[in-house]
């Protein structure tokens, strides 16, 4: 695996808006249904910190939940995850793997073929369509 990619904390303020920072940077949450609108097609999902690809629209679905939602990510070394116990809850929070960018949580109450739902927060990805 390549080496992270690390930056100061002024670093990533200068380069993401105040929600991005606050979700990435510092573990927070948008709310529901504020990322409902990318557009429809083939399209990759990158993080919005470092540009690496995370997921694609092919494993998107609709959860009902308001985050944009995926059965499985990218490719497998994409993410990581982590034990999340904020909130008086026990969660695994999901990761870039390339920068630690935090993205969301990831649930097993998805649809097949995993039986995953990857809860993520809509303003840690950048959309870009497929040619």
């Amino acid at each position: 695996m390549a080496a992270k990619i690390v930056k100061t904390d002024e670093e990533w303020r200068k380069q993401l808006g105040d929600l991005a920072y606050k979700v990435t940077r510092q573990h927070g949450t948008e709310r529901a249904g504020t990322h409902d609108s990318f557009p429809k097609g083939p399209a990759a999902y990158h993080c919005v910190c470092c540009g690496a690809p995370v997921f694609e629209s092919e494993s998107k679905y609709e959860s009902g939940t308001g985050w944009p939602s995926f059965f499985q990510p990218y490719s497998p070394e994409a993410i990581e995850e982590s034990e999340d116990r904020s909130w008086f809850m026990r969660r695994t929070e999901v990761h870039c793997a390339a920068c630690d960018a935090h993205l969301g949580h990831v649930f097993p109450d998805g649809p097949k073929p995993t039986g995953l739902r990857y809860c993520i927060n809509g303003v840690a990805l950048d959309h870009k369509p497929k040619s």
